[in-house]
C-alpha cells in the first residue's frame, strides 16, 4: 500500500463524485490500512475491525456525490471509523463507552531505507521500540499526527480532546523519543566506527 499525496486524494473524491468505482477502490488501498488499525484500537477484535473497514467504505460510496465537498476526506474516513467502531461496541458488546487509555494499537514501525535516512538499523530499531513504549494516549495521538498526517485541531476533534492535550502529548512523545535518540546515537556512532 502506498500512500496517497492531499492531491491523489482530492482527484479521487472528484472521481468518486463521477461514479468511479476504480477511485474507491484506489482510496481503499491507500487509506484502509490506517483505518484497520484504527479501527483495531477501539474495538479489539480483527473481525469486527475488517467488517468495520468495509461499512466505511460502503458508506462512502453511498455518499459520494457528496465526497467532493468534504474539505479533509481522510479525517472524514477516521471519523466515520470511529462512528462506527463504536457502533459496533454498542451493538454487539453493549459498552457504552470507551476511555482513550483502553485504545491498544498494533507495534509502531517505521519502514524506511538506511540510505534515506542515513540512520543504521538499531538506530531505527530504537526509535520504533520508544515509539511502542510511550503511553497508549501518547502513542495514538503521535500516529494519527506523524503516520496518518492528520491535524493537531482534527486529531483533539476525532479523540474528543482540547488541543492543548494533543499539543501536551506530542510534546511528551517528542521529549522521550529526543531522549531515546540521544541514548542511541553514542552506540550508533560506536558502531560505525567498529565497521570502519
Amino acid at each position: 500500500m502506498k500512500k496517497l499525496s492531499v492531491i491523489q486524494i482530492q482527484v479521487l473524491q472528484q472521481r468518486l463524485a463521477k461514479d468511479d468505482e476504480v477511485a474507491l477502490k484506489n482510496l481503499y488501498d491507500g487509506t484502509a490500512d490506517k483505518l484497520f488499525h484504527f479501527a483495531y484500537a477501539i474495538v479489539h477484535s480483527k473481525e469486527m475491525a475488517e467488517e468495520i473497514i468495509e461499512d466505511v467504505f460502503i458508506k462512502v460510496w453511498q455518499k459520494r456525490a457528496h465526497v467532493a465537498t468534504i474539505e479533509n476526506l481522510v479525517f472524514y474516513l477516521f471519523t466515520t471509523t470511529k462512528n462506527i467502531s463504536f457502533n459496533y461496541l454498542r451493538k454487539y458488546n453493549r459498552k457504552k463507552s470507551v476511555w482513550l487509555d483502553e485504545l491498544s494499537l498494533p507495534y509502531y514501525h517505521i519502514n524506511a531505507s538506511p540510505e534515506d535516512l542515513l540512520i543504521t538499523s538499531e538506530t531505527l530499531q530504537g526509535i520504533n521500540k520508544a515509539i511502542n513504549e510511550l503511553p497508549s494516549q501518547c502513542r495514538i495521538i503521535f500516529k494519527l499526527i506523524k503516520e496518518d498526517g492528520l491535524k493537531y485541531k482534527d486529531v483533539a476533534a476525532l479523540l474528543n480532546l482540547n488541543i492543548k492535550t494533543v499539543e501536551n502529548q506530542m510534546g511528551i512523545a517528542f521529549k522521550k523519543l529526543h531522549a531515546s535518540i540521544e541514548l542511541l546515537l553514542p552506540a550508533a556512532k560506536k558502531s560505525s566506527l567498529k565497521k570502519n
